[in-house]
């Protein structure tokens, strides 16, 4: 797995779909990948974590964006929902969405009581993450200059972008009711 495709892929989708995030949030154990895309936005202040003990203390509504590589089970996930603006958006690693498909249904129904939009994606390399939007919808509104004009990337694009959120009918189908978009 070449690590830059998932720092990029985990950083730029929720970066380049948010109007205009200020705050970002990350919950690693490894954050170093994270932190170095960050640094190719302009006046992003972010905060690294290790654990969910930290998230417990933040702050309301204090992030536009969460990027979270934690267990997603329902503390965690009312946390995230916690912590994010109204307009926020999270993304969260989840297992293959074709083996673990219970598992992926009930962090999907979970994160659909906080967000409009609920929508796995592809990394791009091996893994797949899920973007939950409370306002904006990663291939809608898209913010293409934002996308277009990030110098030092090596695989996200705008064209990568909406391409990530493409999946095959037998997925579609196994999601059906529970993605949201």
């Amino acid at each position: 797995m070449k690590k830059f495709i998932y720092d990029e892929m985990m950083v730029h989708v929720p970066l380049c779909t948010s109007k205009n995030p200020q705050s970002v949030l990350i919950l690693s154990s490894d954050t170093e990948g994270f932190e170095c895309e960050l640094q190719k936005h302009d006046k992003i202040a972010f905060t690294s974590l290790k654990d969910i003990d930290g998230l417990r203390g933040a702050e309301d509504a204090s992030y536009d964006v969460v990027i979270s590589e934690l267990e997603a089970d329902a503390a965690t996930l009312a946390h995230y929902n916690r912590v994010l603006k109204e307009d926020g958006l999270l993304v969260t690693i989840i297992p293959s969405l074709d083996e673990a498909v219970e598992e992926n249904k009930r962090i999907m129904e979970i994160l659909g009581k906080y967000a409009k939009i609920v929508m796995p994606f592809h990394l791009g390399c091996e893994g797949v993450a899920l973007l939950a939007s409370k306002e904006y919808h990663p291939t809608a509104d898209i913010i293409l200059h934002r996308a277009d004009m990030l110098d030092g990337l090596k695989f996200y694009n705008s064209d990568i972008h909406p391409a990530s959120f493409a999946m095959g009918n037998y997925i579609r189908k196994e999601y059906l009711g529970i993605i949201k978009n």
